[in-house]
């Protein structure tokens, strides 16, 4: 056997140990080195040409793609993820010209005007140890879960979404614990998982949700959490039906300590009806941001959970930024309000519905399948992602790769319809249909 290091065309990987090999490839990736897409050598090849063990290198690589660094396909190649351990990952690459359904944003003209909501804020200053939630706010909220049928006696304000899920995570979970998580699921969640040191457990995803078997199964083997979207599940769309959430009530009961997590995210335009396993839950959190509905610039979220959990959540936001500004609190529920009462998120919830249906049907014109039963998002399936993603962007459509959203599952793209008008619907699928035949020589993911 040989020490020397092996050389990946720009970048060397070294090491003696597996935290060696393992900081060596990180290093490689932080730095640019190492790019997503990139063949790493084969486990028994890295160990023949650095003179360690193979289960040494296989140590290594098992923590990497635990951790996003390294994904596999079929035990036959191992690439660099889409999803860097801790770096800023960048956003998908819109074109100049071209249509933007790639970045996941809501249609600008769908959101409330926020002319009238700043009028109406107090502009009063706050003081430490003032109450740190707007009473309005809190109230607003509450009859917002209670008209779901959903526990709201204990409540917290947090700084969105994924603040609300770290701020759970952080106050029960530690570093090698594991939690189910949705297959595909949304990055930002899964990076989250991974930057905090937990073991994700890939739940495959149907248009109803999680598998409720498979998800029985993980629990049976031992998970601490689980943490799923119960409607306009991104990146499918995918919305549990009351079945399917009689069914995950059932799989999650058997342990009631077991925290769950749901990210209701796109609660009131997401189209179809609330359905959660949520009942009677003994250790769970409910977070609902407002970022898609009242605009991204609206960062904030309200979480509502069991008393041990809100009481939790509020003493670590105290140990860090203290509490989300009261400003901002009387700006979104004023925003809210006004939404309700002019019709604006019903109008959005309308066309975002009749946006997924016309490229669903456009899709199957074209003899193409997809998901998308609710929200903002469609996941199309295809054998490879980059070259339609490339082939698409050269005929001015951006859409994202599936990559950073998948754990196990396969090949897909992600379309966000909030940017597809109903009518070009059609000019998308006969395009995407043309790039799978030209490239791939096959519609079928």
């Amino acid at each position: 056997m040989t020490s020397d290091p092996v050389q990946n065309e720009r970048y060397v990987i070294v090491g003696r140990t597996a935290a060696a090999i393992q900081r060596s490839v990180e290093h490689g990736v932080v730095t640019g080195a190492l790019r997503p897409g990139d063949t790493v050598p084969s486990v028994r090849g890295l160990a023949t040409e650095l003179g360690v063990s193979p289960s040494t290198v296989a140590a290594a690589y098992r923590e990497l793609r635990q951790r996003g660094v390294l994904v596999s396909y079929d035990r036959s190649r191992t690439v660099i993820g889409h999803r860097p351990p801790l770096a800023v990952r960048l956003g998908p690459h819109v074109p100049e010209g071209a249509v933007d359904l790639a970045t996941g944003n809501p249609d600008p003209a769908l959101l409330p005007p926020l002319h009238e909501p700043l009028r109406a804020v107090v502009p009063s200053h706050h003081r430490y140890g003032d109450a740190i939630a707007d009473p309005a706010l809190i109230e607003h909220a509450r009859a917002a879960y209670q008209h779901d049928g959903l526990p709201s006696d204990h409540l917290a304000v947090v700084g969105g979404g994924l603040d609300g899920i770290e701020r759970v995570l952080e106050v029960y979970l530690r570093v090698g614990d594991r939690i189910a998580v949705e297959d595909p699921g949304y990055p930002g969640s899964l990076d989250l998982v991974r930057a905090l040191g937990l073991q994700p457990v890939p739940i495959p995803v149907d248009p109803e949700g999680m598998d409720p078997d498979r998800l029985a199964e993980a629990i049976d083997r031992g998970v601490d959490a689980v943490l799923y979207v119960p409607r306009a599940q991104n990146p499918t769309g995918a919305a549990m039906s009351r079945e399917r959430a009689a069914a995950i009530a059932a799989a999650i009961a058997v342990d009631p300590e077991l925290l769950v997590i749901e990210d209701d995210h796109a609660a009131p335009i997401a189209g179809v009806d609330y359905h959660s396993p949520m009942a009677d839950r003994e250790r769970f959190a409910v977070v609902r941001s407002v970022a898609k509905w009242l605009g991204p610039g609206l960062r904030l979220a309200v979480l509502s959970g069991d008393e041990d959990t809100v009481t939790r959540v509020l003493g670590r936001q105290r140990l860090g930024t203290g509490w989300v500004s009261q400003l901002l609190q009387q700006l979104v529920v004023r925003t809210w309000q006004a939404a309700e009462q002019q019709g604006t998120l019903d109008r959005a919830r309308d066309t975002y519905q009749a946006r997924r249906a016309a490229l669903i049907d456009a899709l199957a014109a074209e003899d193409l399948l997809a998901d998308a039963s609710s929200g903002l998002n469609a996941w199309i399936p295809v054998h490879e992602e980059v070259p339609v993603v490339q082939g698409l962007a050269e005929l001015g459509w951006a859409v994202q790769a599936g990559e950073p959203f998948r754990v196990e599952s396969r090949p897909a793209i992600r379309v966000t319809v909030a940017g597809l008008p109903s009518e070009r619907a059609p000019d998308l699928a006969r395009d995407l249909g043309h790039v799978l035949d030209q490239r791939l020589g096959s519609r079928r993911g």
